[in-house]
């Protein structure tokens, strides 16, 4: 209710005496004054209300989280078994299935033309590649950096998914597992017709990983899955190095 009252009606009898008895070119002053102090009031007011909130642009920049890279390699979870089928002859190489089949179409039409893959390695379990990266290194007396080259440690390899294939040519086998497999009947047959089965190379010459040079190695992305395992890791790798 006081709010309501003018401002020289709500002062004090005394003060309110004091201010009658001023000159009228002092009162008009005093009254500039108070109405310059509510003025200044309500901007300071204004512009408290109206600041940004550093909590409001904190919240709108997220903090960006790097990817998993150990010695140029990026993690993969090891494949279901319960999805693996055998693509060797003895049964002890596997892909999951999508994998496999377009893996047998594949080489059923190198086949008819005269090329004969030959699949050296599919999937392997964490425990395998323990094996082929700690073991072998000791035995070739490599340095761990050195051995990143050419061998992913457990838990990083694309074996491990299910969708990656090791593949020779059968009538070159002193080629298998080396550069010079690039210069195969094999080799060059899938260079042009490995897409259209949805294979690809994992590790081509001066790829952005690091990885030495595998001609041999590849491997599928003709489903959303597969897709997602590889390409997913690889951009965020990437983002996570800028």
């Amino acid at each position: 209710m006081d709010q309501d009252i003018p401002i020289a009606e709500r002062l004090p009898t005394d003060s309110a005496v004091r201010l009658q008895k001023q000159p009228l070119y002092k009162r008009w002053a005093i009254a500039s004054i108070i109405g310059l102090g509510c003025m200044a009031g309500g901007v300071w007011v204004f512009s408290r209300s109206t600041e940004p909130s550093a909590v409001a642009e904190a919240v709108g920049n997220p903090i960006a989280v790097p990817t998993e890279n150990l010695l140029g390699h990026l993690p993969y979870e090891e494949a279901p078994l319960s999805e693996l089928v055998p693509v060797s002859a003895d049964g002890q190489i596997q892909l999951r299935r999508a994998a496999a089949e377009r893996f047998r179409a594949m080489v059923a039409a190198a086949q008819q033309e005269g090329i004969i893959l030959v699949p050296l390695s599919g999937f392997r379990s964490k425990q395998d590649q323990d094996y082929l990266f700690f073991q072998v290194k000791e035995q070739r007396g490599q340095r761990t950096s050195e051995r990143a080259l050419v061998s992913a440690p457990p838990g990083y390899s694309e074996h491990h998914t299910g969708y990656a294939i090791d593949i020779g040519d059968a009538s070159q086998p002193d080629t298998h597992l080396s550069v010079a497999f690039e210069q195969t009947p094999a080799f060059q047959w899938l260079a042009v017709n490995a897409a259209r089965f949805s294979f690809e190379l994992s590790f081509p010459e001066s790829n952005s990983q690091g990885v030495s040079y595998e001609p041999w190695h590849w491997r599928f992305v003709g489903d959303r899955h597969s897709l997602q395992t590889f390409y997913k890791a690889r951009q965020l790798n990437v983002r996570s190095a800028k």
